[in-house]
């Protein structure tokens, strides 16, 4: 099961340090340790710290370069990522693509510079209002086609975890219901240029502890915002994966 979360700004450094002890500190204790892979994406300041903090918990970075090398002030490249120690690379966030203007081309070049890297691209999809589940599925299923594109013409495969995130439910009070997800998210798992893929799909938008137990049939895990600001919330979490397991 894969349990990432997202810190997003809203944490200082000495905050995001102090999680990442606390969260490490009870992955490394849980009995469910052994059946999670667990990841977070602090601010790019806090990476290295981070690291030498994380243990278990795997680190990644919220945004990646579409380049590696060159005259590109303010980026930060999937090499340098990947020489520190990291293993995820968030791409294609609602709010990178909302905020930012960034487009399904710049999503594809963003998902080519993290497997190329040898990094592990968390490729937020989902759909903006509430259509219906095939609706959803055929959104979601083009946004993961056009996100691996690139890397599938340069002959570039790795592992992708697909994070299922509808516009309609981040930074809402609850996320989808639990039908809705599992009928996405198997559904898009069937979908051609998925299915063949190594792709794990995870759930986000507005998860939290008490949601894993009821849609863990169907997705491999869940990405996790604010819910998971307070440590404990991630113990909860991983008491349902144990749970789940027994």
């Amino acid at each position: 099961m894969i349990i990432g979360a997202s810190l997003k700004t809203y944490f200082s450094h000495a905050r995001t340090l102090t999680w990442v002890s606390a969260v490490a500190a009870i992955l490394d204790d849980h009995p469910a340790r052994d059946r999670v892979t667990a990841f977070v994406a602090p601010q790019f300041p806090s990476i290295p710290g981070a690291l030498e903090l994380a243990g278990r918990l795997a680190v990644g970075a919220q945004d990646i370069a579409v380049h590696d090398v060159g005259a590109y002030t303010g980026e930060v490249s999937g090499a340098v990522l990947a020489e520190l120690g990291c293993r995820y690379a968030e791409v294609g966030h609602a709010e990178r693509r909302r905020m930012f203007g960034e487009t399904e081309t710049v999503v594809s070049a963003k998902t080519h510079a993290a497997l190329r890297n040898g990094l592990i691209p968390v490729v937020c999809v989902g759909e903006d209002d509430e259509a219906g589940i095939d609706a959803a599925i055929a959104t979601c299923a083009d946004q993961v086609r056009s996100a691996l594109a690139d890397a599938g013409d340069a002959g570039v495969r790795g592992a992708v975890v697909v994070a299922y995130e509808p516009l309609w439910a981040i930074g809402a009070p609850a996320p989808a219901t639990p039908d809705h997800i599992r009928a996405v998210c198997s559904g898009l798992r069937a979908q051609s240029g998925i299915v063949d893929r190594e792709v794990s799909i995870i759930y986000g938008g507005s998860a939290g502890p008490g949601l894993l137990s009821q849609i863990s049939d169907d997705v491999d895990g869940l990405f996790l915002g604010r819910f998971a600001h307070d440590p404990r919330a991630v113990r909860d979490i991983l008491d349902e994966v144990d749970a789940l397991s027994g």
